[in-house]
């Protein structure tokens, strides 16, 4: 295995993105409209495979407690054959970290790696560097200046993308991602053996919504598929580019679903 700073390092190569429309939660709760506009989108590509990761995970703990920054978790998959299975992985978040990798024109596709709105790559486990990170990319043209909210009619919920702020911001695609706030694993083979690991804000699914194109748009989104126990939470965003060119995040809305 090749290490890069105490994390864990693999080649980049290519694979199909998530490209299904799966159901968010059919949870019948009231969707609180988001508050203040969060400043940061924090990715963290982690796996219980990975000795280097709990640290990180704990740091994405801390952050999803802070209502300016939106922290995810996306468990990736290809560790598991080193001894223990990620019983959250999805190959197509690998995919996903692979893609930020191919618009950087880099190789640096490890764990744990953070993405910080779209564009700024940091060691999951180096909260400092997340920090510079944030404050770095929240002064980029664009970043995270699109108002979105978040309501629930009946069984749909709504989504609301104000217009742009900027002019050189004109469109992006828009996302939701249910979440489980907090996973507790109990992992009992390979280099994390005997730990038990609380991972947070944990991606169950993700549902492209529609295209945004720098005007005030809506959309609904019914809620038929329950996709998996444990999902207590939903994240909106709306990133520049594509899924497989992803740019940077334009805005982003959280809300608890209990």
């Amino acid at each position: 295995m090749t290490t890069m700073t105490a994390s864990h390092l693999i080649p980049r190569w290519s694979g199909a993105l998530w490209s299904g429309a799966l159901g968010i939660c059919a949870i019948i709760a009231v969707i609180r409209p988001a508050g203040a506009e969060p400043r940061a989108v924090v990715e963290l590509f982690t796996s219980q495979g990975c000795s280097s990761c709990p640290p990180a995970d704990q740091i994405i703990g801390d952050l999803s407690k802070d209502p300016s920054v939106i922290a995810l978790s996306m468990p990736i998959d290809y560790w598991d054959y080193l001894g223990w299975k990620d019983t959250l992985a999805d190959s197509r978040f690998s995919a996903r970290q692979r893609a930020y990798s191919r618009m950087r024109g880099d190789r640096e596709v490890y764990t744990p790696q953070v993405v910080v709105n779209g564009s700024t790559h940091v060691i999951g486990s180096d909260r400092t560097g997340i920090e510079n990170a944030i404050g770095k990319t929240d002064k980029g043209t664009g970043v995270m200046s699109v108002p979105v909210t978040m309501s629930l009619s009946g069984k749909q919920i709504n989504v609301s993308v104000a217009a742009s702020k900027e002019p050189t911001v004109s469109r992006g695609e828009v996302w939701i991602c249910s979440i489980a706030k907090s996973v507790p694993i109990a992992i009992t083979r390979g280099e994390n053996k005997g730990q038990q690991v609380t991972y947070h804000n944990v991606v169950r699914s993700l549902l492209k919504v529609g295209d945004w194109t720098g005007r005030p748009e809506s959309w609904t989104v019914p809620i038929e598929n329950l996709t998996r126990d444990g999902v207590d939470g939903a994240v909106v965003y709306v990133q520049d580019g594509s899924r497989e060119r992803p740019g940077p995040m334009l805005g982003a809305a959280y809300t608890s679903l209990h």
